[in-house]
């Protein structure tokens, strides 16, 4: 039988601390970012997505403290 749970998502987006976001893959601290291309940027070298993919996928992302257009500034 198929196990049809819903892995947690790869990648933690923490809430905003004076603009920037730290990053979280598979548990491990990758650091931080200030914004969505930054994020991209990271993700693409982990192997993860392409540097223009959409960042908005909740099996892949999970976000806290605000969503994928949240980037007060610094």
């Amino acid at each position: 039988m198929e196990d049809k749970t819903r892995d947690r998502p790869r990648v933690v987006v923490d809430e905003p601390l004076d603009g920037r976001r730290r990053v979280m893959i598979d548990g491990e601290d990758v650091g931080v970012v200030v914004s969505a291309d930054e994020l991209r940027g990271v993700l693409s070298r982990a192997g993860l997505m392409t540097e223009d993919a959409p960042i908005d996928d909740p099996q892949l992302i999970e976000w806290h403290g605000g969503g994928p257009d949240d980037w007060p500034a610094a």
